[in-house]
């Protein structure tokens, strides 16, 4: 049974290479990859989809750019043009990047792909732009791995300066009063936004600290200043896939927070929106009034935003009249920024930092800021994950399956090998409903976008309760139903084995943003522990055999010193990737 296991596990975690030379013809509609068992990721992208230019005349070249940030990189691609509003495949390429070839979805070279799955960071491609479309976005599929892809990464609007449409289009009012909702007043070129006057005249937030968004794209900034009629200023900028967005708390955690997002919308154009963050869960918008706006840009994948705001700053729920009352000028200050699809705002993930402490907003000051990381809470969970399911869950059903030969020795009536079998997956269950309540509290309750790590992890804890129930029950040695108990012991323990590591992978993709080789430490912890399934697995079959052919006790202990050996191999390696990866998370 272990080997048609582990014969499983090889096939689910192996790559495949399918479409490697990018003739990904099935999803030239959808832009999905064919990947079975698979779904587009939906936290940010670490990718970029920039244009030389957003407005073009029909024949134009424009150079569009393909970028992994922080260290990412894509092995697949899929490039298209889409008219907005539509959504039709336009225009055509040219391939100039080795790496990547033009596609025919439906017209010739409508599309760009990739050659081959080598590790890529960057491609760009020239887009021919057509004749009878007022505006279109770029829209990019970025493949990782087999299991993580992300669809739907889209540039801003670039507009058809000779569409007779384009001139009014840009007085138009939004329609709906959550969305822009603004006086536009000017639109002022990136540097518009400037550290200048920081500590002098306005309040200023950056990350890194002293950055200066007129003179580097590495800088996620935010400033306030107070106006004499009693109204803020705000200017906020920074690298996004999505938006950028700052709030006014109580405290550092998120939850009753007053917020103002600015972001790009189904259409692809920068807009601002007023919103009330009750916890992890998605921001209420609220009706955008008394605000006038002085730019809102997207340029070489920073989005930028300078608006004024005569709203009352409260961090108590507002009542569908108006906002409470309960006001002052003395917050936190917090910063986040993430992606966006079609123009509703993802989860921003560990991307978030604020002020180190409360902040007076009628003065005038830089702010210290501080670096949110991974909570203590949701470290907690992760390292007991980890102890659970590398290590003490590891061990205890190898035990039960490998070294009864040299754990047969009885304690308590039980053979030696059993009562550590029953403790260290005791040890195993325990910690798993701990990890699990701390997930919980620190959500405080469950979150309405739920990632597939959550919903892997409530399967996880759910086989997990069940199994020490049905082993509590089990028949006696003797009774003909002894077996069926053992293979559905056994299966149900290697379901949850499996998804538990492959929920310590998704786990980790989510806090392994700062460091970047968590994951790949746990990749070969994966790699160390087939291996031994593997060795375990035939020195067990040998033991089989030899104690078969032979009575000589000699032998009997022969084979349980082997096993000592083995058990000590294994053990020792899997502590050095269990601590690794407890230093790793502790620096998240």
């Amino acid at each position: 049974m272990t080997i048609i296991g582990f014969l499983i596990f090889g096939l689910l975690v192996t790559p495949v290479a399918s479409y490697s030379n990018g003739l990904v013809y099935n999803a030239c509609d959808t832009m999905i990859p064919n990947h079975r068992n698979t779904s587009a990721d939906t936290t940010e992208p670490p990718y970029t989809v920039s244009a030389s230019n957003y407005s073009y005349s029909p024949g134009d070249e424009i150079t569009v750019s393909l970028e992994a940030k922080n260290g990412s990189v894509f092995k697949g691609l899929l490039l298209q043009a889409r008219s907005v509003p539509g959504n039709e495949i336009v225009g055509h390429f040219i391939a100039i990047d080795p790496n990547t070839q033009g596609l025919t979805c439906g017209s010739n070279n409508s599309s760009i792909s990739h050659t081959s799955s080598s590790n890529k960071t960057y491609i760009s491609a020239l887009w021919v732009a057509p004749a009878s479309h007022a505006s279109v976005l770029f829209r990019a599929t970025f493949v990782q791995t087999r299991s993580t892809f992300w669809v739907g990464v889209e540039s801003p609007v670039l507009t058809n300066i000779n569409s007779p449409s384009t001139s009014s289009s840009l007085n138009a009012t939004a329609p709906s009063s959550t969305a822009t909702s603004v006086t536009l007043t000017s639109i002022s070129p990136s540097t518009h936004i400037t550290r200048d006057t920081c500590g002098i005249q306005k309040i200023c937030l950056s990350s890194p600290s002293d950055c200066d968004p007129s003179k580097t794209t590495n800088c996620h900034f935010m400033s306030s200043t107070k106006m004499s009629d009693g109204g803020y200023h705000f200017e906020i900028s920074g690298p996004a896939a999505g938006y950028v967005a700052f709030g006014f708390s109580d405290d550092q955690i998120m939850g009753n927070d007053d917020i103002y997002i600015c972001g790009i919308n189904a259409a692809g154009q920068v807009h601002i929106q007023h919103a009330f963050s009750e916890g992890r869960s998605r921001p209420q918008i609220l009706t955008l009034t008394n605000v006038e706006a002085s730019l809102m840009s997207y340029s070489g994948g920073v989005i930028q935003c300078a608006f004024s705001s005569r709203n009352q700053i409260s961090t108590q729920m507002p009542t569908l009249q108006s906002r409470s009352s309960n006001s002052s000028d003395v917050y936190y200050v917090l910063f986040c920024y993430g992606s966006s699809l079609n123009g509703l705002i993802q989860f921003h993930g560990p991307s978030v930092f604020s002020s180190d402490s409360k902040v007076n907003l009628s003065s005038v000051s830089n702010i210290t800021h501080v670096e949110h990381g991974v909570s203590a809470m949701i470290k907690a969970h992760g390292a007991l994950m980890l102890i659970a399911w590398m290590t003490t869950g590891s061990l205890g059903m190898g035990l039960a399956r490998y070294f009864k030969v040299v754990a047969q020795k009885p304690v308590f009536g039980k053979a030696l090998w059993f009562q550590g079998h029953q403790a260290l997956m005791a040890v195993t269950v325990v910690a798993t409903i701990v990890a699990f309540i701390l997930s919980f509290v620190h959500v405080k309750g469950w979150a309405n976008d739920a990632s597939t790590h959550a919903i892997i992890g409530c399967i996880v804890m759910g086989l997990t309760f069940v199994q020490p129930f049905v082993a509590f029950f089990r028949p006696s040695p003797q009774s003909s139903k002894r077996s069926i108990f053992n293979w559905s012991h056994r299966i149900n323990g290697f379901v949850i084995k499996i998804l538990a590591v492959t929920n310590l992978f998704l786990g980790l993709q989510l806090i392994d943003h700062k460091l970047g080789w968590m994951v790949k430490v746990m990749g070969g912890f994966t790699g160390w522990w087939a291996l031994f399934l593997l060795v375990l697995e035939i020195n067990a079959n040998l033991s089989r055999k030899e104690m078969k052919k032979s009575t000589d006790k000699g032998d009997t202990q022969a084979s349980a010193k082997y096993e000592m050996y083995l058990l000590v191999i294994y053990l020792c390696g899997n502590l050095a990737f269990l601590i690794t990866l407890l230093v790793g998370i502790s620096q998240s």
